[in-house]
């Protein structure tokens, strides 16, 4: 019964699209909260030496994350393609090979920050005065790193068989403990940033758990399986070059926020380091639907791009493109009407919100390019060409973004951070959705008339 129901060949694309877009687009917003929620708190602490000290922690759990995606982004759109084809058994073992790389690389990346997180602090922009709140933070959240790396990197593969709806549940479930717990640990208790960390890990331990029961249990179209795990250099190839993709999306993020809290501390020191940390979480929310739609959309694309239904694959592209690109304007109206509401989400002191609404409005200025990276990047995920994906994650951030946010303050001073991001969604966004539209989409009309002429 579940095979024939989440069969994406079949029904309207935007009903389908929607219908998984709709609970996964609220379970990214979840999400955020885990994160997002704890810069609220920590910013009503006095000061802004705690909200500044949980910013600089931020390049590392992306990275982390990184590892997550690269786990769960690559296989998941694998599976999907696989079940696109009628191959069941395989989609289990690239299932099964995604969960061993990301307990291998969980107790890596683990051991690898725990040893040099010192050095690391103070290269991404600590100083003398925050790092006793980012050490503290960082070293619990350690801890958890695989509840991490299991509720992130496989949450996708329930995604992908169809039931977008328990997969919401998996972060909403981590997200209430995290909302019920960083009050209680932070304030009742008077844990500050630790009370924060610990709360984040004892929520993601609980999503973790969620998944796993799914994943193993028998509602589950493809079950994660003892006999699946053995890694096989083939299915670690496929799953590692498609997963690159959103690894580089977290990376190149994590080398941009240390090139711009490094650049901002140099310029402007603490409280601009914690106006970007502000900005960065706007940015973290306002962008969750449009993960969430992108999302939404590549199971879709992919089962019905492994099963050769090119129109509805071209119909899909169409559909997702629209709504991202209607979401991310109507977006930006509210930011830059309401820049100084947002900030106040996040603290009280007039400083920091002095400075940090026209950071907001800058950096936002040309938000409905970012939209179009993110579904140009999303659908050559979706169809597996790792190679696109990879090349437009690299070239947004790294070779646009960081070099812009070092040479644009010797012309526009602490603005000129806030500039370099704006200029690289437009000049990043507009590359990857052309490509996309020129390499994929016209391309696949042709595959699309002969499938119809077959039909026919």
């Amino acid at each position: 019964m579940a095979q024939q129901q989440n069969d994406f060949s079949k029904g309207s694309i935007p009903k389908t699209i929607l219908t998984l877009a709709a609970p996964m687009t609220l379970a990214q917003l979840i999400n955020v909260l885990y994160s997002v929620v704890d810069r609220m708190y920590l910013g009503r602490l006095p000061g802004h030496l705690a909200l500044t000290g949980l910013g600089l922690t931020m390049p590392i759990i992306s990275i982390l994350m990184g590892f997550a995606n690269l786990c769960g982004m690559g296989g998941a759109p694998l599976c999907s393609i696989y079940r696109g084809k009628g191959e069941n058994e395989e989609a289990e073992y690239v299932m099964g090979n995604s969960f061993t790389l990301l307990i291998i690389l969980g107790v890596l990346a683990t051991l690898g920050c725990l040893l040099v997180k010192k050095p690391m602090l103070y290269l991404f922009g600590a100083s003398d005065a925050t790092f006793p709140y980012a050490d503290a933070y960082l070293t619990i959240y350690l801890m958890g790193t695989l509840f991490v790396m299991i509720s992130l990197g496989l949450n996708p593969f329930i995604n992908s068989q169809g039931f977008a709806k328990i997969g919401m549940m998996t972060v909403g479930l981590g997200a209430v403990v995290n909302i019920v717990l960083d009050p209680v640990f932070i304030f009742v208790l008077d844990m500050g940033v630790q009370g924060a960390a610990l709360a984040t890990i004892l929520a993601q331990g609980c999503s973790a758990v969620w998944v796993l029961r799914f994943l193993t249990g028998k509602k589950a179209i493809l079950r994660l399986r003892l006999s699946r795990m053995s890694l096989t250099l083939q299915r670690v190839k496929k799953i590692l070059s498609l997963g690159l993709a959103g690894f580089f999306v977290n990376l190149t993020n994590s080398l941009v926020q240390v090139v711009c809290n490094a650049t901002l501390q140099t310029w402007g020191g603490d409280l601009y380091v914690g106006a970007m940390t502000i900005v960065n979480s706007i940015r973290e929310v306002v962008c969750m639907p449009l993960t969430g739609v992108t999302n939404g959309a590549q199971p879709v694309l992919g089962f019905n791009y492994g099963g050769g239904l090119y129109r509805r694959v071209r119909q899909g592209i169409r559909f997702s493109a629209a709504v991202v690109v209607i979401y991310s304007i109507l977006a930006w109206a509210v930011i830059m009407v309401f820049p100084e509401l947002l900030i106040r989400l996040f603290t009280t002191e007039d400083e920091l919100v002095r400075v940090g609404v026209p950071a907001l409005r800058t950096y936002f200025s040309l938000f409905m390019f970012m939209s179009l990276q993110l579904a140009g990047q999303s659908i050559f995920t979706a169809l597996g060409r790792a190679k696109n994906a990879i090349f437009f994650s690299l070239l947004r951030k790294a070779f646009i973004n960081a070099p812009l946010t070092l040479l644009l303050p010797y012309v526009f001073g602490t603005n000129g951070v806030f500039i370099a991001e704006a200029a690289s969604q437009f000049l990043g966004g507009l590359a990857c959705f052309t490509t996309m539209y020129f390499v994929v989409y016209r391309p696949m009309g042709r595959l699309e008339a002969a499938e119809t002429s077959a039909s026919t």
